[in-house]
């Protein structure tokens, strides 16, 4: 409960997890058309809002394009009275001109109106999504098995839910209101300009094909870039991350040059797909623009010519030369849409991917019961007194190589059972067993005859207090940081824990004594005292079960004397599981497991196991030599 951190996940070189090493550049989407389905069923729970989205957005748009055709009659009305007054008429009929200018102006005031409207309800949509897929991705997070973080680094599960969940919510958030907008202009426009000449919108959308080819081309070689670029930025977060965290470790051991030719590489790989992907979506306005120009000069030359045959006035020239802008933006929009679309489905997959990740089972198929005067029900951790036993237990990290092999123990209450070996024996293997951060392929582990697989997993750690050789503290009050063991305690038994832990002395010498605040990683006190303080969390839960890391290793001879006391406070009536590193300090545990490459090769007391002379007697010999 002290701690719920574990660490020890395999590392590529930096600190990168296995198989996290640059892809090959220009990596298509894995499921493009699956992507777009998803993120469409998705949507779908906003429906209402985005069918009220689409209304506003047309009736914004429809009023926007009947403005010209308006426009073209004042035009026309100013034009003829011209001719009038030079003819020796009435002139220009201000009156008529005025009215309909009102009309235009009521007609823009309406299109900005419902634009507006659009804009507020497609802003909330995109923001409710956003919240909805980080709160998924969070819960998501909690639901995955260790193996899949051993192999991803931090910043790469990061990346997906701030990077990619903000690219997917502003890109939807413009695109769908664009693309609905452009349709809706592109069908409006070419109404009005059928109305206005059959023959001028022939040529105008002559040009269509033009444009199409142009976009299809531009959005094909665009799709693989965003894809890269969004993957990218994910693994620059995830280096950055981890050199920050481990600056020091890397100014000591003089690898400032790696680390910056690392992230040299991948921030290379980024430049140059966000580079391309930004640059071959650029060229679309310029090439829209060209092919739109084309179109603009042969319908000028062809109303000039209708206007001398008095086939179409000189307004409806004035209005179609407007239909034809009009006419070529959408298009244009619509390229600029598709490149935010494939921003967006880039983010959207990988989204999609962490949350279609295989889960680990949360709650068990049939739940361990006790029976009370005749009546049963489902056990709880307060139930639990601490007998563990271990039967015939096999484990792999991978089914094809087990490396713990028929493994049995039996642990009674309150004992203290001592894990022992080499760096890298899988000292650690045995807590993740017992916390079901793995599971055994054959075998059972149970706790108080109940096998561990017959509880939730949350009720199960529930059941643990864990006191680490890595501590965590978070920014906030001494106070917090020991309630976190139990939130509903009160100040007055956050005190007797931190008296257990040894560490009420120290708490009163700090200014602001168990109110002062602890900084983000907690360095504004010493590493002994971190420790105090999560042991005394754990103390203020008061687990029936205990996973201790002896952490003795990085301070003062009293320090760790203060550290080894509180320790013994708190294994008191509790079944205790000591990660041991100095032998010195186990020799009264009740058993001793002794591990090595990862299997269980000895267990049994201190005496027994130095009696067998085996793997034990070498390594408390070996460290008894190097302190004698």
């Amino acid at each position: 409960m002290a701690e719920h951190k574990l660490h020890g996940r395999p590392k590529g070189p930096m600190g990168h997890g296995p198989g996290m090493g640059p892809k090959g550049a220009g990596e298509k989407p894995k499921n493009f058309k699956g992507t777009l389905s998803k993120l469409v069923k998705y949507l779908s729970s906003y429906h209402v809002a985005i069918i009220i989205v689409a209304l506003f957005t047309v009736g914004s748009t429809v009023f926007n394009v009947i403005g010209p055709k308006i426009l073209g009659k004042a035009t026309t009305e100013i034009f003829n009275g011209l001719i009038s007054k030079i003819n020796g008429g009435t002139g220009i009929d201000f009156t008529k001109i005025g009215k309909i200018l009102l009309v235009l102006l009521a007609l823009y005031a309406c299109s900005t109106i419902f634009g507006y409207i659009q804009g507020f309800v497609m802003s909330g949509i995109s923001q409710k999504m956003s919240f909805k897929l980080r709160k998924e991705l969070s819960e998501k997070m909690n639901r995955l098995p260790m193996s899949y973080y051993d192999k991803r680094t931090y910043g790469e599960v990061l990346s997906r839910i701030t990077n990619d969940v903000d690219t997917l919510g502003m890109s939807l958030n413009q695109s769908i209101t664009q693309l609905i907008s452009s349709v809706a202009t592109l069908v409006g426009v070419l109404i009005m300009m059928i109305t206005i000449s059959p023959l001028m919108t022939i040529i105008a959308v002559l040009i269509l094909p033009v444009s199409v080819a142009l976009i299809s081309l531009i959005v094909k070689r665009t799709q693989k870039f965003f894809k890269q670029q969004q993957e990218y930025l994910g693994h620059v977060n995830g280096q950055i991350e981890e050199v920050f965290g481990g600056h020091n470790v890397i100014k000591l051991f003089n690898k400032e040059e790696d680390v910056i030719e690392e992230f040299k590489n991948t921030n290379e790989i980024l430049y140059h797909s966000a580079w391309k992907s930004q640059f071959f979506s650029g060229m679309t306005q310029p090439i829209m623009q060209f092919v739109g120009n084309i179109g603009y000069v042969a319908v000028a030359v062809v109303g000039g010519y209708l206007n001398i045959k008095k086939v179409i006035e000189v307004g409806d020239i004035q209005s179609f030369i407007q239909y034809v802008r009009q006419f070529t933006q959408p298009i244009t929009q619509i390229a600029q849409v598709s490149n935010m679309l494939q921003s967006a489905l880039a983010a959207a997959e990988r989204v999609f991917e962490f949350l279609d990740e295989e889960e680990e089972e949360q709650t068990a198929k049939n739940h361990a019961v006790i029976e009370e005067n005749g009546v049963k029900r489902k056990v709880t951790p307060a139930d639990l007194t601490g007998n563990v036993s271990f039967e015939h237990v096999n484990f792999g990290y991978v089914s094809d190589k087990i490396i713990i092999n028929d493994f049995s123990a039996e642990v009674k209450s309150g004992q203290k059972i001592a894990i022992v070996g080499p760096t890298g024996a899988g000292k650690t293997t045995i807590v993740k067993l017992l916390m079901r951060f793995y599971d055994i392929q054959n075998g059972a582990i149970k706790i108080d005859g109940h096998n561990i697989k017959d509880f939730d997993r949350s009720e199960l750690r529930e059941a643990f207090g864990m006191v680490l050789q890595e501590t965590w503290l978070f920014k906030g009050s001494i106070m917090e940081n020991i309630r976190y063991g139990r939130l509903e305690a009160t100040d007055e038994e956050v005190i007797v824990a931190a008296k257990a832990a040894h560490a009420d002395h120290f708490i009163k010498a700090l200014p602001g004594g168990y109110q002062m605040e602890l900084n983000e990683d907690a360095s504004n006190i010493s590493q002994g005292q971190k420790q105090l303080l999560t042991i005394a969390r754990a103390i203020l839960a008061d687990n029936k079960l205990l996973i201790l890391d002896e952490a003795t290793s990085s301070v003062d001879t009293r320090t760790e004397e203060q550290i080894q006391k509180a320790m013994d406070n708190l294994m008191k009536g509790r079944t205790s599981f000591v990660i041991a590193h100095r032998l010195s300090t186990i020799k009264d545990a009740d058993l001793i497991l002794v591990l090595k490459d990862g299997d269980v090769i000895e267990q049994g007391n201190h005496e027994e196991l130095l009696k067998q002379n085996g793997f034990y007697a070498q390594l408390y010999n070996s460290q008894f030599e190097q302190t004698a």
